[in-house]
């Protein structure tokens, strides 16, 4: 007998409520924290409309730019979207506008700030085209012409032996497209997976992870491929970045920015300066001499021709434009939200900390360039906690800055598996330290003080070293004689303060996924949507 509908879906409620998600801030460098507050750099950013009146009228504005191109067929292949959506992009294309946010591949599908970016710019979609009464589709940009190894061969599970990092085998590459490099042998890294994950309910998910994770499929095409198949049928459309289609439609403008590679070296270098003599960094360095355009070239490598990516220098950026063949360019992490907003009709894009603070120095290059300068918006924050793991650390007593910390939770957990006769002894010792120290002041002071009292201070407190140290040896031997117990600290630090950070900036999402099912995916959205609210409101969020 199979169950109905009612009962599945409160059997995948029930399933997923033992995952709290909880929304935290931003956070960031100190010039992205400043711009959010906007404290700082009004200037720097594009305005972002506060009201659904606001951002009615810049959907209206960013459509008319629009008009009359076919902004979706070229493009068309590079998204390859399906099902819900790519009716929602193609509703879009034809009388709407889009969200972006994106993200460089990484291994098993990267941190879960991966998918919470998605998500978020979904619950962001949802709340303009109910306030503007215009179709938007939410898009992820999947930067897989990214040529960062560390970032996208390397990701971290939480495990019942504390946090577990695993990496493919390599070799590391440098300056070659993710969308180049093969995957390699998985063995070991898969491996991992299926133990972070557990008893996994949802086998699902670990098949649809395995269909992409092939050993003969490169790093960009295989976490294209996991994005489209969780978020495409929740309606947002994946756009592989390094596909050929795309850059085919870049082409003119990475050579537009060739030829202003000067003016737009020069507006980025007094931008740098503005920002650093107000005290701050700039997120990202201004390298003299080369322009934001890479050019790829072919190299011969182990026997092997691969593509390579050079940034093109200021002096042949001329001479580039003119000669460069066509899907041979691309864009640095600068000029790609301008070359993002010439090519879609993007209303917004939902930024990271890092990105956040970087967009102050994107304004003067499309201000340099005569293109329009993209609005930026901080994108939604959570972690994704199971409430048993809270319970436990409720439970041992463990507090968050114990956890962040890389020993207290430890020492706090061997002080707790003292026994009371021992802690008993070990505080009567210092009473008694105390009584004596004390007793020994009075009776030489009534000799007429024949030693100061800072030499019987200096006593006390060498005694009273010579105690804490004792002390730290029982405890070092009691998390030796403990080891379940200090294993389970270690497990409760991976899951929720992994090398003393956010899980959602560490730990990869895939076991909480097999363990709960893509149920997940729409919770998350849901729990967006109070933040998405207030952005398109300008309310603040209910508490």
């Amino acid at each position: 007998m199979t169950s109905s509908p009612v009962a599945s879906e409160t059997a995948l409620a029930a399933e997923t409520a033992a995952v709290l998600i909880r929304p935290v801030p931003l956070g960031g460098s100190a010039l992205s924290q400043a711009l959010q507050r906007a404290e700082t750099g009004r200037e720097w950013l594009a305005a972002r409309p506060e009201s659904a009146d606001g951002w009615r009228a810049r959907a209206h504005a960013v459509r008319a730019s629009v008009r009359g191109r076919d902004w979706l067929a070229p493009l068309a292949p590079a998204f390859a979207a399906t099902g819900a959506a790519g009716e929602r992009l193609s509703r879009a294309a034809a009388s709407g506008v889009v969200i972006t946010t994106g993200q460089q591949p990484g291994l098993f599908g990267g941190p879960t700030y991966t998918w919470t970016k998605a998500l978020g710019a979904l619950a962001l979609a949802d709340e303009l085209e109910a306030a503007t009464g215009m179709p938007v589709a939410p898009v992820f940009w999947a930067a897989s012409d990214d040529a960062d190894w560390t970032e996208a061969a390397v990701t971290h599970f939480a495990t019942a032996r504390g946090l577990l990092s695993v990496s493919l085998s390599g070799p590391a590459t440098e300056g070659v497209a993710m969308a180049d490099v093969p995957l390699g042998e998985l063995r070991e890294a898969r491996q991992a997976l299926a133990a972070a994950a557990g008893s996994a309910a949802h086998q699902s998910v670990l098949d649809t992870l395995d269909a992409a994770y092939v050993p003969h499929a490169t790093i960009g095409a295989a976490y294209v491929q996991l994005l489209r198949a969780l978020l495409e049928p929740l309606g947002i459309a994946v756009l592989d970045a390094a596909h050929p289609a795309l850059r085919a439609a870049a082409d003119p403008f990475l050579r537009h920015a060739l030829k202003q590679a000067a003016p737009v070296q020069q507006a980025l270098q007094r931008r740098t300066q503005e920002i650093e003599s107000l005290g701050y960094r700039a997120q990202v360095e201004v390298v003299d001499g080369l322009s934001l355009v890479f050019r790829s070239r072919l190299e011969e490598h182990g026997g092997q021709v691969r593509s390579v990516r050079e940034r093109v220098p200021l002096a042949h950026a001329p001479t580039v434009a003119r000669e460069a063949e066509p899907g041979t360019l691309g864009a640095n992490v600068l000029l790609r939200p301008v070359l993002e907003r010439a090519l879609l009709p993007t209303l917004t894009y939902l930024a990271g900390p890092g990105e956040y603070a970087y967009f102050a120095q994107v304004a003067p290059v499309a201000a340099a360039l005569e293109a329009e300068v993209p609005v930026v918006t901080p994108r939604f924050a959570c972690e994704l906690v199971e409430r048993e793991r809270l319970a436990r650390q409720e439970a041992l007593g463990i507090d968050d800055a114990m956890l962040r910390d890389p020993h207290a939770a430890e020492t706090h957990r061997a002080r707790a598996q003292l026994s009371e006769a021992l802690a008993d002894s070990m505080e009567r010792l210092r009473l008694a330290l105390e009584t004596q120290v004390r007793g020994l002041q009075e009776t030489l002071a009534g000799q007429g003080g024949p030693v100061a009292d800072e030499v019987v201070q200096g006593l006390a407190r060498d005694v009273t070293h010579r105690i804490d140290r004792f002390e730290r040896r029982v405890l070092a031997g009691m998390k030796r004689v403990e080891q379940d117990a200090q294993l389970e600290v270690a497990a409760l630090r991976a899951a929720l303060r992994p090398q003393g950070r956010s899980p959602e900036r560490v730990l990869n999402l895939m076991p909480m996924l097999a363990r709960y099912g893509p149920a997940l995916l729409a919770r998350i959205a849901d729990a967006a949507r109070p933040y998405a609210r207030s952005l398109v409101t300008g309310a603040p969020t209910s508490s």
